[in-house]
């Protein structure tokens, strides 16, 4: 039976990585598949690792109706054997809503990545619908660390190497960047609690008599 999948984890966890090896996998074997993704690294239309893996995708739209698009596609002789969908958690509720259409209507499988959480450990509502309506969801097992050696559970938005916990919920980012840009940090759940990235990590080692800044 075809399946709505949800793989999901922490930033640098491999996660367009896996996407695109299931990819590889299946256009390997003679299959054609249908890629969307939003806001990625590499820019507008691609599907991209940080391992140097890019491949070509459509970019998904605000108010794209994404089984349309996909039955219009097919309608017009294309083909689409499954779906892949990367950064799903900038997609909107509806747009999942929609992916879950193509698995019962169109008998595709559909296999969506992404974050689950932002960085004020909130959810992303694509993100919470996927967990609303997936077959299954999949924490993948290629475990990012925080600085300090333990599993990273939380995405950390970053100044000038020093969390921020205001701002819009999307500001697409890497977790490498210059000193001055917005950039991402994976972080466990005390160093997210008490607001200490590497960065400031190390300032504080420096510094001793400046304690760092701790949440409620």
């Amino acid at each position: 039976m075809p399946e709505l999948v949800f793989f999901c984890g922490t930033m640098d966890c491999g996660k367009s990585t896996l996407a695109l090896q299931i990819e590889h996998n299946r256009s390997a074997r003679g299959l054609q598949g249908m890629i969307y993704s939003r806001d990625d690294r590499a820019g507008e239309g691609k599907l991209s690792s940080r391992l140097g893996l890019v491949t070509d995708a459509v970019e998904v739209g605000d108010g794209q109706d994404l089984y349309s698009h996909l039955v219009d596609h097919l309608s017009q002789g294309g083909r689409a054997d499954y779906v892949i969908a990367d950064e799903a958690q900038f997609l909107a509720p509806e747009q999942i809503d929609q992916l879950a259409r193509v698995v019962d209507d169109l008998s595709l499988d559909v296999y969506a990545f992404g974050i689950t959480t932002d960085f004020r450990s909130k959810l992303f509502p694509g993100s919470q619908r996927l967990v609303e309506l997936a077959d299954r969801v999949e924490v993948l097992q290629v475990e990012a660390l925080c600085w300090c050696g333990a599993r990273a559970t939380h995405n950390a938005r970053t100044i000038g190497g020093v969390m921020v916990v205001e701002g819009a919920q999307v500001v697409v980012g890497d977790v490498t960047h210059s000193a001055d840009e917005v950039g991402y940090e994976v972080l466990c759940r005390r160093h997210h609690r008490r607001r200490m990235t590497a960065a400031t990590s190390r300032a504080a080692a420096l510094s001793p008599d400046v304690l760092p800044v701790t949440s409620a």
